[in-house]
């Protein structure tokens, strides 16, 4: 019965225009949000949080300042058409060719903005704004464009690296800089590009992704939504709202115990979650969770820190970006039901705290990814610096 009632309240709300009720459904995730902490009891904030703060920020700016350079080594994914198609990577992607990987190098951009946007006095900030000037002019961005236009790359950075380019996208947006804005332009026809790819592909995807790696579905959803709602794009964001509805509304038990896999940077559960969070009002998501992940309400809830027993093997270092992305996922439930999730704040404190340690001076593996996973993170606690 609390299905039936839950699937007629989402097509209700669905079928009607208008912003949702900023009581009731307005995320509350980004650093300008209202501070929850007197909304959550003092028992239940007893982990130490990790706040981003300026020291912090110059040591994490290095890693992608340093990375968004390096072409090599270099795992460029590409699948070739012919011996022609060849080329090194700052050849086939002059604006995204560092940092080891193509999503890599876009999140290392957002990073940079990210971090100056919010620490103006950065100390290299004028290595970090010629940086990002120099790799997002207009020719750049066209190049990519004409690589996303190929025959054989269709299905090129789906949906990992088209999440985390919305993402770069609606930083820019955001960014009250003429630099923003001029970056923001340049970059505009291949947001557009993905943008469109997103809207002619999720109507084909009759399954979702459940993993805990690149290609989950529900990840890319809830950056695709973060960018429509920041731009208002109605089109994108009723797609990925339709699309997240028949996917996920009727999952129930998800096996959170059997997380997480080896090479998880992502949690398959949570992932899910954070993505209904987005586009089920109050009373559906809570009874949506009821069935998905009760536990999660639970003021005793534990999960234990994903472990990683070497760090310079690239892919068991996942597992530090799978307690970042637990955290983000946290610090988003708590902020926006503190009433509810606000518990789950120090779950997230303890998995920023074993992890973040370990970004700054890691090894390339992953010092090229993971400080984007610890700005994120720390992002969405909305914990700043203390006067």
């Amino acid at each position: 019965m609390k299905r039936i009632f839950l699937i007629f309240l989402c097509f209700g709300i669905f079928s009607c225009k208008g912003d949702r009720s900023p009581d009731n459904n307005s995320k509350k995730t980004s650093t300008d949000s209202l501070n929850t902490e007197d909304l959550i009891p003092d028992a239940l904030t007893n982990s130490t949080p990790v706040v981003l703060n300026l020291q912090e920020a110059n040591k994490l700016a290095e890693l992608p300042l340093n990375c968004i350079d390096t072409e090599y080594p270099n795992k460029l994914g590409q699948t070739l058409e012919n011996k022609e198609a060849m080329g090194e990577p700052h050849e086939l992607h002059p604006a995204f060719y560092g940092c080891f990987d193509w999503h890599s190098s876009v999140h290392a951009h957002w990073s940079l903005v990210s971090l100056l946007k919010r620490f103006p006095d950065l100390e290299k900030k004028e290595a970090i704004r010629e940086s990002l000037k120099r790799s997002l002019s207009s020719e750049n961005i066209q190049a990519e464009i004409d690589y996303f236009k190929r025959e054989e790359s269709g299905s090129y950075e789906r949906t990992y690296g088209w999440a985390w380019l919305l993402k770069l996208a609606e930083e820019l947006k955001t960014w009250e800089d003429p630099l923003g804005e001029e970056l923001s332009q340049n970059l505009q026809p291949l947001t557009d590009l993905i943008v469109n790819k997103y809207i002619e592909f999720l109507p084909k995807l009759n399954y979702p992704i459940r993993v805990g790696e690149h290609t989950n579905t529900a990840f890319g959803l809830a950056f695709a939504y973060d960018y429509a709602e920041a731009t208002k794009n109605e089109k994108l964001m009723e797609v990925v709202k339709k699309r997240a509805q028949d996917f996920y509304l009727e999952d129930d038990d998800c096996p959170v115990s059997w997380e997480p896999s080896g090479y998880d940077f992502l949690s398959p559960c949570l992932s899910e979650i954070d993505i209904m969070r987005r586009v089920l009002p109050k009373n559906a998501f809570s009874l949506w969770v009821d069935d998905f992940m009760p536990q999660l309400k639970n003021e005793d809830f534990e999960m234990e820190v994903g472990e990683v027993s070497d760090r310079t093997d690239g892919k068991l270092v996942h597992l530090d970006g799978l307690n970042f992305s637990r955290a983000w996922v946290f610090y988003a439930l708590a902020n926006q039901y503190p009433e509810t999730f606000g518990h789950l704040k120090s779950l997230a404190n303890e998995h920023v705290s074993y992890s973040f340690p370990n970004v700054v001076g890691d090894s390339y593996e992953g010092g090229h990814w993971l400080g984007t996973f610890a700005i994120y993170a720390l992002k969405e606690s909305g914990n700043r610096p203390k006067a």
